[in-house]
């Protein structure tokens, strides 16, 4: 059987990806591997064993190619409405859709964050 561990995303500046994800979503470093080409480094939630790795490769100047962002992160929030308040004021709500109770942000890279409400 298998279990997920970790997901990536390759960064363009690590320490301003480092600051989203601790502003946007509480995720702190749990494991660094630094490397003369790169550092990756693991987010945990405190909560859960799964992972967001955040590659940095050191001699990358040029922003990653996403192509049509037809995937996505999602986190759940235990309070909904003040996750919505501070996407708000943190000015990186991308999409949403009242309709189905979600939203999505978007980090420094682009990648895009589908916030869920807590059932």
């Amino acid at each position: 059987m298998f279990s997920f561990n970790h997901f990536n995303f390759n960064v363009l500046d690590l320490e301003k990806s480092l600051k989203f994800y601790k502003d946007a979503l509480g995720l702190e470093p749990v494991s660094e591997k630094d490397n003369p080409d790169f550092t990756i480094v693991y987010l945990g939630d405190k909560t859960t064993g799964f992972r967001l790795e955040l590659t940095y490769l050191k001699d990358r100047t040029e922003p990653y190619n996403l192509g049509e962002i037809e995937y996505h992160l999602a986190m759940q929030a235990e309070d909904y409405d003040a996750a919505h308040k501070l996407h708000s004021e943190m000015g990186c709500i991308i999409f949403e859709n009242p309709a189905m109770g979600i939203y999505f942000i978007e980090d420094p890279d682009g990648y895009w964050i589908e916030v869920i409400p807590k059932k």
